[in-house]
């Protein structure tokens, strides 16, 4: 990406969104025009096993593409914080 297409964005968050959803699955399907993620957690004590989707996301396969390195660097980032946190903390 040239430095000339980044732009600062205003995030705004609503109210309702604010709060967030908890979960502990993910469904991910493509077709030829978008990229379609679910969030959901398992329903404990269902006699089925039961998923409860709580949030589905629309993207274009180019979205989909930057939405995967974004998550991929924040997670990396993430796992080395706690890597020298964790040599920080055996030290002491």
């Amino acid at each position: 990406m040239a430095e000339d297409n980044k732009k600062q964005y205003l995030v705004k968050i609503s109210e309702d969104v604010e709060s967030g959803n908890f979960a502990n699955a993910v469904s991910v399907h493509f077709n030829s025009n978008e990229c379609v993620i679910d969030l959901g957690y398992t329903l404990p004590n269902a006699e089925k096993p039961t998923i409860k989707i709580v949030s589905r996301t629309n993207m274009t396969h180019k979205t989909a593409e930057s939405f995967l390195k974004v998550l991929s660097n924040a997670l990396l980032d993430f796992k080395n914080k706690n890597q020298e946190k964790n040599k920080s903390d055996k030290q002491e």
